[in-house]
């Protein structure tokens, strides 16, 4: 051990508010990873890291740090731009599974390794797994091929893939040290980092349902991580995106794929084409495939009317061993033995939906997990959601209720019951896309 290199020291230097070296962050991270520091110094340091904060050159440091602590995915054989997307989670948000298949029918490659869902937040790989066969453990070579079969595959994070984070992320979650900005800015980009690709747009959501509860926040996040993505020499764009109420009319992972065939088939609700169009677009510009949004939209709608989106996604499920059968006849996918709508108490207009009641009801149904074991029933959840600035009528459904326990019903049917006020006026639905984090130019 050099003479400089006492953990405690390093954690009292960051303790104090000092920047640290790069040689510094190495010796923590990687001692850590291999484990020669033990959890309490690592989760003092993090501690110090979330009071104390890092300068943008730290935190390009320990991203980089965490990137080469394990294996790289290999994607050089794929000629083509490779871009890909990371949303921050929330309620209803199945954005990855359009986006994934609509931006391969662009000629671009799109290497996504995603998450499952923690707390009320979905995650991707669920909800693809609700599909009969879909693996999301494909090994590196496996992930490749499936890029150059068919341009897209969503999978899971290999156990060599920036174990750094892994082992980090863990204790961060106990530890009460997730919310820092460096910590989650390094966390997401060495994984994404280590996909290969060319360029990465965000979704960084916030609000009720969302990870980052205010806008400040998440614009702080965005901007991190644009600024690490461009020091690290990625093209990298955020968008700042409403999560206080669910996003699309669905929330749990079968109804959610139903959900995402309508929408590749031409009929997706109007806030959830929004985002994913904007998503798309901002990856098309990243990459060189249009110079305007508009462009870039009608492009995309273009694959859509002409069904070669959704043709792709079945192409991608049936590479991941899924079957894509059940995606021409959604009622083979898992469904709930009890679907119960959920009446409105009074008339009026819609002035809030909380994301978060609506998320902890799914949660109850068994849609997401409380902890990281929790087995995840795929049929139940949410449906016809309706939304903020809807008018309805006294006993109308707010929404249908899928589930497989009366009890968990009963206890998810008190949740929804605090999610929905009402205004005898008009009410104006909220924007959905806040604001675009673009490179600051030099």
């Amino acid at each position: 051990m050099l003479a400089n290199m006492i953990p405690q020291w390093i954690i009292e230097k960051k303790r104090d508010g000092q920047p640290l070296t790069r040689e510094e962050i190495e010796y923590f991270i990687l001692g850590y990873t291999q484990g020669e520091i033990p959890d309490y110094q690592m989760a003092a340091m993090a501690m110090a890291i979330y009071f104390k904060g890092m300068t943008p050159e730290e935190t390009v440091n320990l991203t980089d740090i965490m990137l080469h602590s394990g294996d790289l995915v290999d994607t050089s054989s794929i000629e083509i731009p490779k871009v890909d997307k990371h949303s921050t989670g929330g309620v209803g948000d199945k954005v990855s599974l359009l986006l994934a298949p609509l931006v391969a029918c662009c000629d671009l490659a799109v290497p996504m390794i995603s998450g499952r869902g923690l707390g009320i937040t979905g995650g991707t790989l669920d909800k693809l797994e609700s599909i009969p066969g879909y693996r999301t453990d494909l090994s590196d070579k496996e992930f490749v091929h499936v890029l150059q079969t068919c341009g897209c595959s969503i999978t899971g994070q290999t156990g060599q893939l920036a174990p750094a984070d892994k082992k980090l992320y863990a204790l961060r979650d106990v530890t009460a040290t997730v919310p820092s900005i460096p910590l989650i800015t390094a966390s997401i980009m060495a994984k994404k980092l280590a996909e290969g690709i060319d360029a990465l747009v965000l979704d960084c959501k916030w609000g009720k349902g969302a990870f980052m509860r205010t806008y400040e926040d998440s614009q702080e996040l965005a901007r991190t991580i644009v600024d690490v993505g461009a020091r690290m020499g990625k093209n990298t764009a955020s968008l700042i995106t409403d999560m206080n109420q669910p996003l699309g009319q669905t929330a749990g992972n079968a109804l959610e794929v139903i959900e995402t065939v309508q929408a590749l088939s031409g009929d997706g609700p109007d806030d959830l084409m929004e985002v994913t169009l904007s998503l798309c677009a901002q990856m098309l510009i990243l990459a060189g495939k249009a110079e305007h949004h508009a462009d870039a939209v009608r492009i995309l709608n273009r694959h859509i009317e002409s069904g070669a989106a959704l043709e792709r996604f079945k192409q991608m499920v049936e590479c991941h061993g899924g079957d894509p059968k059940t995606l021409d006849d959604v009622s083979r996918l898992p469904s709930a033995e009890i679907k119960k709508p959920y009446p409105a108490p009074q008339s009026g207009y819609l002035s809030e939906v909380d994301a978060e009641s609506i998320g902890k009801a799914c949660v109850v149904l068994g849609a997401g997990r409380s902890r990281t074991e929790d087995t995840v029933d795929f049929a139940v959840g949410v449906s016809g959601l309706l939304k903020i600035g809807d008018k309805v009528g006294q006993d109308q459904p707010l929404l249908t209720l899928h589930a497989n326990d009366e009890k968990r019903l009963e206890e998810a049917t008190r949740l929804v019951a605090e999610a929905f006020t009402f205004s005898q006026e008009p009410v104006k639905p909220p924007a959905l896309i806040k604001d675009t984090v673009l490179p600051q130019k030099a």
